[in-house]
């Protein structure tokens, strides 16, 4: 077995909200670990918490106890600018609303994490190389508002990938495309996430969807229902 440090660990997650009157426990105690390069599906019914559990995994909201150590670092310890930092080297996403910019290219899309970063000119032939991977090589000039709504989702994960993280996060990825539209945008996430060798963490309700993962952790209630490896097996402890 691998004594490799996995890419992200949760230890004793907590999550509530006070709103005066009383409290609302969202996560009620989380504990888990992914190795590097696994596939995760993180399903629940709405409210279960697994939107917040996927925010509170990339450092985009803050525990009310516990801790998430991404790739060795414990980031309840990190301040904004660290956060971001560690964020715009370690983590790809992907959103249910695409989450384009309208004033900018496809390409230029693609390319916005190593431009913040201070690569972007570098990554000119690695944007490119990935709308093509994706089907949109003719379409590198298109902006957002000329591209249907797969062809952005699609743009939206070359963006995901162009600075080749360790990890990608996902949030109902097909959620707002059609049948059609949402299986082809699945092959690709899949078919880049092996051809890349990153660990894939995807929030979904879709069990078509999920069924690819090589895991699926189940979200009730704010806590974990079930964690099992691809075909129904539990997860060795």
């Amino acid at each position: 077995m691998s004594t490799e440090e996995p890419i992200l660990e949760v230890r004793g997650l907590l999550k509530n909200i006070d709103s005066g009157a009383h409290r609302v426990d969202i996560l009620r105690g989380i504990d888990f670990a992914i190795p590097r390069g696994q596939f995760v599906a993180i399903m629940g019914p709405s409210g279960s918490g697994k939107s917040t559990l996927l925010g509170l995994l990339a450092g985009l909201d803050t525990p009310s106890a516990g801790e998430v150590i991404l790739d060795g670092q414990q980031i309840q310890s990190l301040g904004e600018d660290e956060m971001a930092v560690l964020r715009g080297r370690k983590i790809g996403f992907v959103f249910q609303s695409y989450q384009l910019v309208p004033t900018l290219t496809a390409e230029e899309n693609v390319l916005l994490p190593l431009d913040l970063a201070g690569d972007g000119y570098a990554g000119t032939a690695r944007a490119r190389e990935l709308l093509s991977r994706v089907g949109l090589a003719d379409r590198t000039s298109h902006y957002p508002v000329q591209l249907s709504g797969g062809e952005q989702q699609r743009v939206a994960l070359a963006r995901a990938f162009v600075s080749k993280p360790p990890l990608v996060m996902a949030d109902e990825p097909t959620g707002n495309l059609d049948s059609a539209n949402g299986q082809h945008v699945l092959d690709m996430l899949v078919e880049l996430n092996r051809a890349e060798r990153t660990t894939l963490v995807l929030v979904t309700h879709d069990r078509a969807l999920a069924a690819r993962a090589d895991r699926l952790i189940t979200i009730h209630d704010g806590r974990i229902a079930s964690d099992e490896l691809s075909g129904g097996a539990p997860r060795p402890t």
